[in-house]
Formats: structure tokens, C-alpha cells, sequence
């Protein structure tokens, strides 16, 4: 079950990766320690490619646990889970 307060810690996070930089640490599911440099600024994303066509299948639901953003350093999507967050830094 999500928290309203990581609802809100989420859109935060949201809110400063548009904005800039950020220096992400967090353990991952297996235990593992990651830290990650990532942004969501539009001018740092890859192009978006419209290769398939609209479907009418349902779109799956946003999971308010988690957040996807681009690894600058692996230029690559990857995903983390807010809760497991330790530390940001820009």
C-alpha cells in the first residue's frame, strides 16, 4: 500500500530530476547498494521513437513506489523504489 507520504516524496523527486541532476543512493530489492546519477530533464532525455501503433490495450497504472528516470552514467532507463531511498544529492 502506498503512503501519501511517499506519494508526495515521490513527486518531490519528480519535481527536482526535471530540474537538475541528482546523485540517487538506495539499496535495491536484493539488498544490494546502488547509487545512481540521473535526471527526468527533458533536454537530457534520449528522442522518444513512435514505432508502435496505438493499441487497445490498457495501459498499466502508475506505481506510486516506484520511479523510473535516466542513468545518465548507463544511458539507460532504469528504476528504483522511493522507499528504499538513502540519500539524494544534487
Amino acid at each position: 500500500m502506498v503512503t501519501e507520504e511517499i506519494k508526495k516524496q515521490r513527486e518531490q523527486l519528480v519535481e527536482r530530476l526535471k530540474q537538475q541532476t541528482l546523485v540517487i543512493k538506495f539499496n535495491k530489492i536484493n539488498g544490494d547498494f546502488r547509487e545512481m546519477t540521473c535526471t527526468l530533464q527533458e533536454a537530457l532525455l534520449p528522442p522518444t521513437e513512435k514505432t508502435v501503433p496505438v493499441s487497445n490495450k490498457k495501459i498499466r497504472e502508475i506505481n506510486h513506489e516506484v520511479l523510473s528516470v535516466w542513468d545518465l552514467n548507463a544511458k539507460g532507463w532504469r528504476s528504483f523504489r522511493v522507499d528504499r531511498i538513502v540519500e539524494v544529492t544534487p
